[in-house]
C-alpha cells in the first residue's frame, strides 16, 4: 500500500513538472521585432518578399483548357437553390422491390416473355427534416 502511494506521488510530480517551463525558455523572442523580420532584418537568407517575387516569376499563365476546368471547379462550389434545398431537406431512402417474371405460357399455349418490373416501397417521396439523420445507423 505504501509503495503504491509513493509511485502515485512520483508519477503526479513527474506529470506536473512538465508544465514548469517558461515561454521564454521554450520560444525565445530573439533580437528583432516582427516588422524588422518582415523588412529583412533576419540577414543571411532571402526575405518573404523576395521569395514571393521569385515564385511569381516562375508562374506561367493558364491555358484555355485549364481556365475552363478551373471555372467549372469554381461553379461546383457555388451555392444554388437546388443544392441548398437538397442539403437542408435530403430525400429519405425509398427502396425499390424488383420483381422478375420468368417466361411462361399464359392460357395454356400463349407464350409470355420474361420481364422485370420495379415497385417503390413508398408511394410518395419522403424528405428528412433539417438536422434529421438520413444515413443508416
Amino acid at each position: 500500500m505504501n509503495l503504491k502511494l509513493v509511485v502515485m506521488v512520483f508519477a503526479g510530480a513527474l506529470l506536473v513538472s512538465g508544465c514548469s517551463t517558461s515561454k521564454e525558455e521554450m520560444l525565445p523572442a530573439g533580437d528583432h521585432s516582427m516588422l524588422e523580420l518582415w523588412n529583412g532584418a533576419e540577414g543571411g537568407g532571402s526575405t518573404a518578399r523576395q521569395a514571393a517575387a521569385a515564385r511569381e516569376s516562375l508562374r506561367r499563365p493558364l491555358t484555355g483548357s485549364e481556365r475552363q476546368v478551373d471555372a467549372q471547379g469554381d461553379r461546383s462550389y457555388s451555392r444554388t437553390q437546388e443544392r441548398e434545398i437538397t442539403q437542408q431537406f435530403p430525400r429519405l431512402p425509398n427502396p425499390d422491390m424488383v420483381m422478375y417474371l420468368y417466361p411462361h405460357l399464359a392460357g395454356g399455349n400463349t407464350p409470355v416473355p420474361g420481364y422485370s418490373t420495379v415497385f417503390p416501397f413508398y408511394s410518395q417521396t419522403q424528405y428528412a427534416m433539417p438536422g434529421e439523420r438520413t444515413e443508416a445507423l
